[in-house]
């Protein structure tokens, strides 16, 4: 049994989804997003018990790419978040009636299907092939199920399509130098060159550019907050809680083993770029009126604060980073679910149009409010543990870092806080807001449970990704 098998079901799931018919999609995508969470779990245990879950096989002879699947504690901690958040986030939708619903959920396994591939692909080709297939899905999904305006909707698809394509065929010109030195793609080889200089710079800014739009990090941020707004919800869902990971995932797997050097040498301008992002996104967020575009912004401060703890080069940034990745994950699903629910009643994501909720929906008021203290790191949530250790390493690198990126924890609880006041303190909204359902409260349980138990006792996230963050900071010093 290897990892592999994840891929397959994935696919599997994702055909059978399609011919199932509008009728039984959204069940048969639970089924399989279910027994792939299922299946990751066995072969994480299967990792820990020792056993090699990794995969590698020649796939085409010239050039020499390989079928490879690199199973270690970092790849399968996303694999693990992936396959988590997939069928809390089909069964978010349940509440939705989606025209051809067989096409939408085909594409939302699909999606996970290339996003999974993304995580665990450890030759460069293959890893740029499921880099771009996790873009088609997210594109029809956005472009055909989305809200508002269609020719709106259309500009901001295809902006995000464009800017994201462009970025990565910078990535795929710097896997065609690096074959060209190594003879391979395989990760391994690429990180046993000896590179110069000159040549660690290019390559690193021919991946910063394509991880940049995907994270994103400002400048590169214009395509977010418009594709977030008009996506539908489980579209943000999945653009927010996986696929801007891939991005940050992929920092610590390539960017930085393969050219540490021009890492060293450009980290105070990548720190300076990722803070700039945390203080414009908090900012930016203190002015919206819209919900979605208020946890877009916030998105936007969170994963600049993430991005700068990967560029730090130290344990614990790296550490905090993945720590920081999954929390988010977890906890932005569960806001734009929130979110979702809300306009499910309303009909509408303008903060100044909602209020009231607590008087009628107090159980929602609480899982609510606990997803708000999580998103500003209150001790005691998972979120805590990561920006605290994120903040920690940006000290050891100057102390300004620190001080800088705590701003998105101090003007975080500000608009958050407001927000919650404005939505669930306000003045009654004329319309009924009818108590949450069984599916939604398991969504909300499942996802708050989460947040509080690895708050509480984040060992065995960290214990299964330090051997893979040691591994890689050992291919960043190894030039010194």
């Amino acid at each position: 049994m290897n990892v592999s098998l994840i891929l397959i079901l994935l696919l599997v799931g994702a055909i059978a989804t399609f011919l199932s018919g509008d009728k039984f999609a959204s069940k048969v995508a639970l089924l399989f997003s279910l027994a792939a969470l299922v299946c990751s779990s066995i072969l994480v245990n299967q990792f820990l018990g020792g056993i090699n879950i990794s995969l590698s096989n020649p796939w085409i002879l010239q050039p020499n790419i390989s079928f490879a699947l690199k199973a270690d504690g970092l790849s399968l901690a996303m694999m693990l978040l992936t396959t988590s958040l997939l069928p809390l986030i089909v069964l978010s939708s349940f509440g939705n009636n989606f025209n051809n619903s067989k096409n939408f959920y085909g594409l939302v396994l699909f999606m996970a299907f290339a996003m999974v591939g993304t995580f665990l692909a450890s030759d460069g080709l293959l890893y740029y092939i499921f880099w771009e297939l996790a873009l088609i899905p997210i594109y029809f999904i956005a472009l055909v199920w989305g809200n508002g305006d269609t020719e709106e909707r259309k500009k901001a698809v295809v902006k995000f399509f464009i800017y994201t394509l462009g970025g990565s065929l910078f990535m795929l010109i710097a896997f065609a130098y690096l074959y060209t030195k190594a003879g391979s793609f395989l990760l391994e080889d690429l990180t046993k060159l000896d590179l110069s200089t000159t040549e660690q710079t290019w390559i690193f800014l021919a991946f910063f550019l394509a991880y940049a739009i995907k994270i994103p990090i400002i400048p590169f941020h214009t395509w977010q907050a418009k594709v977030y707004q008009k996506a539908p919800t489980v579209g943000t869902m999945l653009l927010s809680g996986i696929m801007l990971k891939m991005g940050l995932y992929s920092v610590i797997r390539w960017q930085l083993p393969i050219a540490p050097l021009a890492a060293k040498t450009y980290m105070p301008v990548l720190i300076g770029l990722s803070i700039a992002g945390v203080i414009y996104g908090s900012i930016v967020a203190l002015r919206q009126k819209d919900l979605k575009k208020l946890l877009a912004y916030s998105s936007l401060a969170h994963v600049g604060l993430i991005a700068a703890g990967c560029y730090t080069l130290t344990a614990d940034g790296l550490s905090g980073a993945v720590s920081q990745m999954i929390a988010h994950g977890f906890v932005i699903v569960g806001l734009f679910f929130a979110a979702e629910v809300i306009f499910r009643r309303f009909e509408t994501y303008k903060i100044d149009e909602m209020g009231g909720v607590r008087s009628q929906a107090s159980k929602f008021t609480s899982m609510f409010m606990i997803l708000v203290l999580a998103s500003v790191a209150l001790p005691g949530t998972f979120n805590f543990i990561g920006e605290f250790t994120v903040l920690y390493s940006l000290s050891q690198v100057n102390i300004w870092y620190a001080v800088l990126g705590g701003t998105t924890i101090i003007l975080g609880a500000y608009y958050m806080l407001k927000m919650f006041q404005n939505v669930m303190l306000g003045e009654t909204n004329t319309k009924l807001f009818a108590d949450v359902t069984t599916n939604e409260i398991i969504v909300f349980v499942i996802i708050i449970a989460f947040l509080l138990f690895y708050g509480l006792y984040p060992k065995p996230i960290v214990d299964l990704v330090m051997p893979s963050i040691k591994e890689t900071l050992i291919q960043i010093n190894r030039f010194n």
